[in-house]
């Protein structure tokens, strides 16, 4: 019911998650793969924003940010820095590990697994996403979701893509800012 709802640049998120995820090797589609479809739009209210936000080009630094979160197993900046406070050191952890198994082996990309079947599926982190990008849709009184309200559903959803967003300056509020504070409603 909700997907009936997205315009035709929200699907092609969407899809573009479900890419990015294929092309990565997992079973399931995560926020990270959202952010990565988004980084791909053009022409989009969602591209023109962060276009606007000066992130058009500091994509890569996006890109590089996002990988660094994987390997850490999808801990966030601030859950590392928890970690540490505790005498964790994240970093060396990730290291022995990728001592012994490889580059990447904390990233949960299942590589090593056998072939399966059908498309990803969708974390509970992305429907998650998913879901408030209809309530920022709502709030902006707005009849359809855009790949807008998916960005800014991430910047409102604790989490890495929120951190690596708000660490290059994409902020809810610097959102709402460049989006204007409502909109009309369209189809698309």
């Amino acid at each position: 019911m909700m997907f009936e709802r997205f315009t035709k640049d929200a699907r092609d998120v969407v899809r573009g998650a479900v890419e990015h995820c294929e092309g990565a090797g997992v079973r399931t589609v995560d926020v990270e793969h959202l952010l990565l479809a988004l980084l791909d739009r053009e022409a989009s209210r969602a591209s023109f924003a962060l276009a606007a936000l000066g992130l058009a080009e500091r994509k890569d630094s996006v890109r590089t940010a996002l990988d660094e979160t994987r390997r850490r197993a999808g801990l966030s900046r601030a859950e590392t820095e928890a970690l540490a406070g505790l005498g964790i050191d994240v970093s060396e952890i990730v290291s022995r590990v990728e001592e012994v198994h490889g580059a990447g082996a904390m990233s949960g990309d299942g590589k090593s697994g056998g072939r399966w079947g059908g498309r990803p599926g969708f974390g509970r982190e992305a429907k998650r996403i998913l879901e408030q990008s209809l309530r920022m849709a709502m709030a902006r009184r707005e009849r359809f979701i855009g790949d807008e309200h998916i960005l800014l559903a991430m910047t409102v959803t604790p989490g890495p893509a929120a951190e690596v967003l708000a660490d290059h300056g994409v902020t809810h509020a610097s959102l709402t800012r460049v989006l204007g504070a409502g909109g009309e409603a369209r189809a698309g």
